[in-house]
């Protein structure tokens, strides 16, 4: 079997990840870059961050002919979309890397992170899940049973609610509101689309996601490893949430599991994932089935991508 690897490139971070002829995982690396600064108000890339990204672009590439890759798909989501100027981040990486990162649709990210993520959560086979995928510039709702049937991207997401809304530190109760109607708008238009209600389970993909859980669960190890398959009472994660929702940069930051990267964009994508929760339960509720817990996953997009990987890389 190929050695594959896939690379997801997304608003607030880059992550690699290889995987070896039986399938098992031979190295994943996670570097935050924000290639998406700026693009929600701009419209494009800032210099300063394409710079840092295709020098860990270079990085990765470096690190799949260490390990032997023959097959690499890279996806680029959300900020890549969205950037005016995309060219100047996608030559240069297909020059790097001979494979040329494919813009990935945010129904096409959807499935590939249900995908992911479901193909590690064996318990959960059989089972109508939603799946909720909360990056940096958009935010995935996709529903199905052990496939997706249905998929919708909200333009949402940490980075891009971050910059948009949270000017203070902590945020203000009137910019905490804006977050709030944003992603209610959104969920408006998602559910309408997405059948939520007829799911039993409820995953949780992205780093965001990964930090409220081990809040929660009080994790000390900044090895997001820890919260994979983890599942909580939804009310506990709905708590955890919320107070990390309110936290200020220095509080986020003194958190033992805490990446640097993530501290200012936390709060907003906590305020995200706490009203996509409650608006997803209360849809599953009325249709009579409650949803009691919250299953976190770290596989994800990326574990689709590397499974998908069919382009020669030499």
């Amino acid at each position: 079997m190929t050695i594959r690897a896939g690379i997801d490139c997304g608003t607030n971070s880059i992550r690699l990840l290889i995987v070896g002829h039986d399938g098992e995982q031979l190295l994943r690396r996670n570097t935050i870059t924000r290639l998406g600064k700026g693009v929600d108000r701009t419209g494009a890339f800032d210099g300063e961050a394409l710079a840092l990204s295709i020098a860990v672009v270079r990085d990765y590439a470096a690190l799949c002919r260490e390990y032997g890759v023959q097959a690499l798909r890279f996806g680029a989501t959300s900020a890549t979309r969205d950037a005016s100027n995309r060219a100047s981040f996608i030559d240069p990486v297909t020059g790097i890397l001979g494979v040329a990162p494919e813009i990935i649709s945010g129904e096409e990210e959807a499935a590939l992170s249900f995908s992911g993520a479901l193909g590690s959560l064996p318990q959960l086979a059989g089972e109508p899940c939603v799946l909720v995928d909360l990056g940096g510039g958009s935010t995935e709702i996709v529903a199905g049973t052990d496939t997706p049937s249905a998929a919708y991207s909200m333009n949402i997401g940490s980075v891009r609610l971050t910059e948009r809304w949270f000017a203070n530190d902590p945020a203000t109760e009137e910019q905490r509101a804006h977050v709030v109607a944003d992603t209610a708008s959104q969920l408006d238009s998602a559910l309408a689309v997405v059948p939520v209600a007829a799911a039993r389970h409820l995953i949780g993909v992205s780093g965001t996601i990964a930090t409220v859980t081990a809040y929660a669960v009080g994790l000390r190890d900044p090895d997001a490893g820890g919260v994979h398959g983890v599942q909580l009472p939804v009310e506990t994660v709905l708590a955890s949430a919320d107070r990390l929702s309110r936290m200020a940069h220095a509080e986020l930051a003194a958190l033992p599991f805490m990446k640097a990267g993530r501290v200012a964009v936390t709060a907003a994508g906590a305020l995200i994932w706490r009203e996509v929760i409650t608006r997803i339960a209360a849809e599953m509720s009325a249709a009579g089935h409650p949803l009691t817990t919250v299953t976190t996953s770290i596989n994800d997009i990326l574990d689709g991508l590397a499974a998908s990987a069919v382009t020669a890389f030499a």
